[in-house]
């Protein structure tokens, strides 16, 4: 049986898709092309991930799975016991639907896939806006609440926030159980920190990071074309990303990235 068609049914049987691309800093195959943006690389990592996993799935197979887990264990290497305290991971979590949730399991299939008990910090990315939408401290809330259950619980040591003005960062800060300690500033936005912001953030030990991902990680249509481009014949439409959660290990001593990777989630759309 060829592949594609194997790729095409177990596609159109599943109603779940989990995949982990493993470790990029190993990967040669991105390594002989530089992306230039972090959504052209993470539609790479999607493609290169399932066209890998598909071209290892036997030929025939007793039942079709509703749940694809696509990951490619030689890429993946999970932290052990003696080598933690050395670590930092850091985790940056993009959610596409306003579901807390998918909080809970992106940082349950974190820890899983990295063989870690806790995420040393998570910087959460909420839901694009409708255009013309502000961001409020409503939107915030029950995505905060959230992240703190995972502190009380211990799943994560500490927890940031990406893209808010000084405004709305005080109103979380004054809000939250949990106070955040980092949010990330979009460079592109803005070349030099805000005043005001730079200010409130040295006052409450705040950690202002910079970053250059767009306000959308990836679109609808660039999600479903990175499975498409994995398999001739294949059809994506009625797949929807529900969240992607990129994480980052590194030495803290001498402050090198030993793995970086993306976790992927998405459901067939008419299983809402």
């Amino acid at each position: 049986m060829e592949p594609h068609v194997n790729a095409k049914q177990l596609l159109n049987h599943a109603t779940t898709l989990k995949l982990h691309t493993g470790n990029l800093v190993n990967r040669s195959r991105l390594k002989k092309k530089c992306p230039s943006s972090p959504s052209e690389e993470l539609q790479d990592c999607i493609q290169g991930t399932l066209s890998e996993w598909f071209a290892a799935m036997p030929s025939s197979l007793d039942s079709l799975p509703s749940i694809l887990d696509c990951t490619i264990p030689e890429n993946t290497e999970a932290i052990t016991p003696e080598e933690r305290e050395e670590l930092k991971v850091s985790v940056k979590l993009f959610l596409t639907e306003s579901d807390r949730s998918s909080i809970r399991s992106a940082v349950d299939m974190a820890c899983l896939s990295l063989g870690v008990s806790q995420l040393d910090s998570v910087i959460i990315a909420p839901p694009p806006l409708p255009e013309g939408e502000a961001q409020t401290l409503t939107h915030l809330q029950p995505l905060w609440e959230e992240l703190e259950s995972l502190v009380h619980s211990q799943k994560i040591a500490a927890i940031g926030t990406s893209d808010l003005d000084k405004t709305l960062l005080e109103q979380l800060y004054n809000w939250a159980q949990v106070k955040p300690s980092s949010n990330q500033v979009n460079l592109a936005s803005c070349c030099v920190m805000p005043p005001d912001l730079t200010a409130f953030a040295k006052e409450f030990d705040i950690q202002l990071l910079t970053h250059s991902d767009p306000k959308e990680l990836i679109s609808a249509a660039g999600f479903q074309e990175a499975v498409q481009g994995s398999s001739k014949d294949l059809q994506a439409a009625d797949w929807r990303l529900e969240w992607v959660l990129r994480y980052s290990i590194i030495v803290k001593s001498r402050g090198i990235i030993k793995a970086k990777g993306y976790i992927v989630h998405a459901k067939k759309g008419n299983n809402l």
